[in-house]
């Protein structure tokens, strides 16, 4: 059993589901002999070649549409990105035409496609702008946020083999971070399944990407004034697992949602208003949004600390939850 980090298990699924179906293929800037920005496609090009390994002029919109043509033609393309904050280049490839087109035909068509995306505040500076909630908007297209190693490698594997766009997304601060066990064999983890992290019976905390390992913090933390959290990792955004987000909810009576992107209009409002309008019987307390003011993310590393929610803010709207009700 292999303790890979979050960007080898990535490359290692994509690698099983290159050897598994000849119709896999993944295109993008500087993956080739260069290995991907981060090492994001190490290794691929060494085993598969440029005939499926693909090098790509710099037009994000460009290879985008290649990749929606590919996939209507049979075709499972991934195409890589870079970073989020790409994203804007291509939502009309990925939108109006990807993530439209299965309607459009009256379900004739398919577009099996992957956009893989690096994104977050970490490590490296720069690019870190998570823009997720701008494609969850747009019908037909999945969206999916790992959150560790193991996770990450399975849904990269669901993900090249469901039949609808999806945006796949891997936070920076995790990319080459802690190691996890990743068993051997065929392992898909499903899209639109959440996992609960930690049981708890005092308030429940829905996290995403780097924050599931916040409001981990947060809740070992509070766990010491003998509150019991508990941390629900949504794994995706888009299909939202609305069942699991409500059971929690009706067991703890009081909701925290956590998330790097901006508070405004994201999607820590979203589950807000499904639990306000589906759950609101079981509320104790008013719902809390932990997240990212609307500001552009600085550069220097102290300031982009000052912006991005940490375990301290995470316990803080808990404690806030629990005195209100």
């Amino acid at each position: 059993m292999p303790r890979l980090t979050l960007q080898q298990a990535v490359v290692a699924g994509i690698a099983e589901e290159m050897r598994r179906d000849p119709a896999v293929f993944i295109m993008g800037l500087d993956i080739g002999r260069f290995g991907g920005p981060l090492a994001s496609c190490k290794g691929l090009w060494e085993e598969f070649g440029d005939t499926r390994v693909i090098d790509t002029p710099i037009s994000e919109g460009g290879i985008v549409g290649a990749g929606v043509g590919a996939a209507l033609m049979g075709k499972r393309p991934i195409v890589d990105i870079m970073f989020l904050e790409y994203l804007g280049l291509v939502l009309q490839q990925l939108g109006c035409d990807g993530g439209a087109m299965h309607y459009y035909s009256a379900g004739k068509a398919r577009v099996p496609l992957v956009v893989r995306a690096k994104f977050g505040v970490g490590p490296y500076h720069g690019h870190a702008y998570d823009y997720h909630a701008w494609v969850a908007h747009l019908p037909g297209i999945k969206v999916a946020m790992p959150s560790n190693a193991s996770d990450a490698k399975g849904m990269i594997k669901a993900a090249i083999r469901d039949d609808n766009p999806v945006l796949f997304l891997e936070h920076m601060a995790l990319y080459h971070g802690a190691r996890d066990d990743i068993a051997d064999g065929d392992s898909v983890v499903p899209l639109g399944e959440a996992r609960v992290v930690r049981e708890g019976s005092d308030a429940t905390v829905v996290a995403i990407g780097a924050m599931v390992r916040r409001a981990q913090l947060a809740a070992e933390a509070l766990a010491a004034e003998g509150v019991a959290v508990e941390v629900i990792d949504l794994r995706c955004i888009v299909p939202l697992d609305k069942a699991c987000i409500l059971a929690s909810v009706a067991k703890t009576g009081r909701l925290v949602v956590a998330s790097e992107a901006m508070k405004f209009c994201g999607s820590g409002a979203e589950i807000a208003a499904l639990v306000a309008e589906e759950g609101f019987g079981s509320l104790k307390a008013p719902i809390a949004r932990v997240a990212t003011p609307n500001v552009p993310i600085p550069f220097a590393r102290n300031l982009e600390k000052m912006i991005i929610p940490d375990e301290h803010a995470i316990a803080a709207a808990v404690r806030a939850a629990m005195n209100a009700g």
